[in-house]
């Protein structure tokens, strides 16, 4: 059960609610208004832009962001994203192999070097050279910056979730 009341989104500001209108109704975004209208519509234009406007293969995307919310251990993070995951093209195997990491053989090459750099960027914030100068002849500087920022994104929308506790929306509830 979440730590704080969910936000009633009947009372949204308009800027928040038009941000609404083309997502599903998760108990995430009606715990973001708690932070005001400017950071919670910052959030879902961020968050959109990661998700609807990427260079980024949208497959090795969601590989990091699930990633991140397994070393997060954030359940709801995990849960929403399989299902984007899925969406996307990943297969349920390589899905289930996040949990494993880099050394999981379902992933080719490039996959593998994408998880070692995210495992990195979680634990010490800043990859070394030479796995950074790795990652950067595979991916161009948009790429590149795409990669940093769906990590540290997927760090803060994991903490966020973690610390309110927010509710896993039930089968069916939309």
């Amino acid at each position: 059960m979440a730590r704080i009341p969910y936000f009633d989104l009947e009372h949204a500001p308009a800027e928040y609610a038009a941000l609404l209108d083309v997502r599903k109704p998760l108990n995430l975004y009606r715990m973001l208004p708690h932070a005001g209208v400017g950071a919670a519509s910052g959030f879902l234009r961020m968050g959109g832009a990661l998700l609807r406007e990427n260079e980024l293969d949208s497959r090795l995307r969601e590989i990091v962001i699930l990633r991140v919310g397994m070393l997060s251990d954030a359940g709801y993070e995990v849960h929403q994203h399989k299902r984007v995951a899925r969406s996307v093209g990943l297969s349920e195997e390589k899905i289930e192999a996040i949990a494993q990491g880099a050394d999981a053989p379902v992933f080719d090459e490039l996959e593998r070097l994408i998880l070692r750099f995210t495992d990195t960027v979680v634990r010490d914030v800043k990859a070394p050279d030479a796995l950074f100068n790795a990652v950067l002849e595979r991916l161009d500087h948009r790429r590149m910056a795409e990669l940093v920022f769906t990590i540290g994104f997927y760090m803060m929308v994991s903490r966020f979730l973690e610390n309110f506790e927010v509710d896993i929306e039930p089968p069916g509830a939309f």
